[in-house]
């Protein structure tokens, strides 16, 4: 049997099984709530382990390791902060979000403010972060075809977005949670062998490990010293600042916490998704030095220039090389796993992206609130397809490029434009729906053309300094919102602030 055939018949049985789960649990998505949240019949753990999950998927898996591979241990930036920014979910929102709202972040924000002027600007902003986050996920399917079944990057593209389609019209946030949880068990227990494989390399000595990584002749010292990729401090401290704070307002990980019956249970869940985020962070520099030092930076970037092949080619390596049978398994598993969990992160995905539309924008704004449940999940079901087709289709334009580095946009964007409404619906008593109708459209405006504008599209002829823009972004969102609300007045705001506050803290109201 050759390499491509195994990684095929591992790949198939994997689809196969979540198939079968998919099938399983459509029969309870019967109303709204079960196709959103997953009838809130899931356990704190199950649901921390099916939001670390989505932080398992491949910009942490495929994404860090191959920048670790290209220029060395500064890329751990990544792993650091994203296990960080739980501790500011947990503390900041975990349990306000539970108690406050049914569905998204929305139902907080339009629970204080004029809900016609500000769902359809919120929806807007949530489907644009939601499909900035979709494409690393589908690039990173796009280097995998290449591994799994050696055809175009643009197939494995459109396998992913067919089948991302398919999990989230017949089974919502019920089937991907299921999915979520299997594929994290599976991505730890691969994670972890694959890390004793690589150290079995060196005699599992830490010591002999890096010692391999500085006298390595293909590397420099600077694999293992800080600058070694961002070499301006500017640009260290804005991804990291982007990536503590955009957790928190990342509508697939807001919409976990309503999956949960309690707020005690949404607190749990936040603690149990920093455990598994913790065991499988500690593991990703292994991946990325070891891929370096028994791979090599030029092997990685002649299969994927984005680097996004360094695990599976390491895995190859560790269990025996190119054209031993056991290799060629475990780069089959690791592969198939890496493939099922990208499937898995873009389903969370989608479903906040058709929430978004169906939810907050056709039920609430266009239907006024007066749809059947039946008819609200037939409007998910096709907004769902729509959305698969925009992500496949913007990531067929952008599929060399990393996907963390993606992911990592994604998130200075969200903290940006969906931060402060968040924050500010919750805590702040000034807070106003002109405010926030600025502080959205005005952030989203600013933060785009800071992508745009910068380096990594523009090259040597930028207008915005920073590759990461979350450093001058996110103060300027929270200063948009912040400011056009104090020049504002809005005592229906005031007023509910006070009904807010008290529904945020004991959940009285948050089904209705």
């Amino acid at each position: 049997m050759s390499d491509k055939t195994l990684s095929i018949a591992i790949f198939l049985v994997l689809i196969a099984v979540t198939l079968v789960i998919t099938s399983v649990t459509a029969r309870r998505v019967k109303t709204d709530k079960d196709f959103y949240a997953a009838g809130r019949q899931i356990k704190g753990w199950q649901n921390g382990l099916a939001i670390a999950g989505e932080f398992m998927a491949s910009a942490a898996f495929l994404g860090i390791a191959g920048l670790i591979a290209f220029y060395g241990i500064d890329a751990q930036i990544y792993s650091i902060c994203w296990f960080a920014s739980f501790f500011i979910v947990l503390v900041l929102v975990a349990e306000v979000i539970r108690n406050s709202g049914r569905f998204t972040f929305a139902d907080i924000v339009s629970y204080r403010l004029k809900s016609a002027a500000i769902r359809p600007v919120i929806s807007i902003a949530v489907l644009i972060v939601s499909i900035v986050y979709l494409i690393p996920q589908m690039v990173a399917a796009g280097a995998l075809s290449k591994l799994l079944f050696g055809i175009d990057a643009t197939w494995g593209i459109l396998i992913v977005g067919i089948l991302m389609v398919l999990y989230i019209t017949v089974g919502g946030m019920v089937a991907a949670t299921w999915i979520q949880s299997i594929k994290a068990v599976l991505l730890l227990s691969c994670g972890i062998l694959l890390a004793l494989l690589t150290l079995s390399h060196f005699h599992f000595s830490i010591d002999e490990f890096f010692g391999a990584v500085a006298t390595a002749p293909s590397l420099a010292q600077s694999w293992l010293e800080p600058g070694g990729w961002l070499k301006n401090p500017l640009e260290r401290y804005s991804l990291g600042f982007g990536l503590l704070f955009g957790t928190a307002a990342m509508p697939h990980v807001i919409m976990r916490f309503y999956t949960v019956r309690t707020k005690k249970q949404a607190r749990s869940s936040a603690m149990w998704t920093m455990t598994f985020m913790g065991i499988f962070h500690v593991l990703t520099f292994i991946f990325g030095l070891g891929a370096a030092v028994l791979v090599g930076p030029d092997i990685i970037r002649a299969f994927d220039s984005g680097g996004n092949a360094a695990t599976p080619l390491l895995a190859q390596a560790v269990a025996g090389g190119e054209g031993s049978l056991t290799g060629a398994l475990f780069m089959a598993v690791v592969v198939a796993v890496a493939f099922i969990t990208i499937i898995a992160a873009v389903s969370g995905l989608c479903i906040a992206a058709s929430s978004a539309f169906s939810y907050d924008f056709w039920f609430n704004v266009v239907k006024k609130g007066k749809q059947t449940p039946k008819e609200q999940v037939r409007t998910a079901r096709l907004s769902a397809i729509a959305i698969g087709f925009i992500a496949i289709g913007c990531a067929l334009a952008l599929q060399t490029s990393n996907v963390a580095y993606l992911s990592g946009l994604a998130f200075a964007l969200a903290a940006t434009v969906n931060l402060p409404a968040i924050v500010l619906a919750l805590f702040w008593k000034g807070f106003t729906t002109k405010g926030a109708l600025i502080g959205i459209i005005g952030g989203t405006i600013v933060a785009v053309f800071s992508v745009v504008a910068g380096p990594q599209v523009m090259g040597a002829n930028a207008i915005f300094p920073l590759q990461n823009p979350g450093l001058i972004t996110i103060p300027i969102g929270f200063a948009l919102t912040f400011v056009a609300s104090l020049a504002t007045k809005d005592k229906e705001a005031e007023r509910k602030y006070q009904e807010l506050s008290v529904r945020s803290q004991s959940g009285l109201g948050s089904e209705k």
